[in-house]
């Protein structure tokens, strides 16, 4: 259960005393199905395991998962319109008239009562974590929305939950277009193969992307010279890891490198003592991480 992208947000040590009563607090908001005239539902389901007597949430030392569910109704727009339209033609030709906007609204009304319970249902999951040591809500997702939304969720369930996105006080941007462009990268951290550089002199500026490319080659510093600046960058850390990291800080394409894989040894003998050791190894991976984040961004704790 490893993550592939990191969207990060900061919490004070009395925020973190609160989340002790996070499994009860998520038990009274588990995930329920779509009722037959529901577009959707959100809540929680549990990280391990399912059923009624399964737990909310799976505890390693001070970090916490947690898993955040929905269920949403599929009803493609063309196929609600496409509808309506048979039936305003079919008025038309039969009662020589006019369907007016106010008419029409009632008649998509009674089209989405009508087809909504017949509608196929798509469920998502989300993985996130809390590490109450250190400060930090950690979600699986690259998009600040589905990030959001789960904050949201987490909120709700805890009456209060005043988690807060990162106020850096080194320039992302600017701090990464140095590292690529003077090689001045901070101690056990390495370039990637990929980058996304931008001219941020106008909102449409010209955009060059990498991937599967040599950093240090000379078309890659010429586009620096030429003004363009760092919006993404390919970084592998302590050769343990490797990640696309974005000027809003979000990490993306996560993925562990053979030398740590290779810490988890053979299988173990069930689902619930490998996501315990997986989830340990994830948390002990990410909090290294996290902190050189901190330090070389200043990621303040919220007091």
């Amino acid at each position: 259960m490893f993550f592939r992208n990191l969207t990060l947000f900061r919490f004070s040590p009395s925020v973190a005393d609160d989340l002790q009563r996070l499994e009860e607090a998520l038990g009274e908001h588990r995930l329920r199905p779509c009722g037959p005239l529901e577009m959707g539902t959100r809540g929680f389901v549990p990280p391990v395991g399912r059923g009624d007597e399964a737990a909310m949430t799976h505890a390693v030392k001070s970090c916490t998962l947690l898993t955040v569910g929905a269920e949403e109704k599929l009803l493609p727009s063309a196929v609600v319109n496409d509808e309506l339209q048979r039936k305003v033609q079919k008025i038309a030709e039969e009662e020589g008239r006019k369907v007016g906007g106010r008419e029409r609204k009632r008649l998509k009304e009674d089209l989405l009562t009508e087809l909504l319970p017949r509608a196929f249902v798509r469920s998502s999951r989300m993985s996130a974590y809390v590490d109450r040591k250190h400060g930090w809500l950690v979600l699986d997702t690259s998009s600040r929305k589905s990030a959001e939304n789960a904050l949201t969720q987490v909120r709700e369930a805890l009456g209060s939950f005043p988690a807060v996105p990162l106020a850096p006080e080194e320039g992302p941007r600017v701090l990464m277009t140095d590292w690529l462009a003077n090689g001045n990268l901070p101690g056990g951290l390495a370039l990637g193969d990929e980058c996304e550089l931008r001219d941020p002199a106008t909102a449409t500026g010209a955009i060059a992307r990498c991937r599967r490319q040599d950093l240090d080659a000379e078309e890659v510093k010429e586009h620096l010279r030429n003004g363009k600046q760092v919006f993404q960058l390919g970084l592998v850390f302590d050769e343990r890891m490797s990640f696309v990291l974005g000027e809003d800080l979000v990490v993306r394409k996560l993925k562990f490198l053979d030398v740590v894989l290779d810490e988890l040894g053979d299988s173990q003998v069930d689902a619930a003592a490998e996501m315990d050791a997986r989830f340990a190894l994830l948390t002990l991976e990410l909090e290294r991480l996290l902190s050189k984040l901190e330090e070389w961004f200043g990621l303040p704790r919220p007091e």
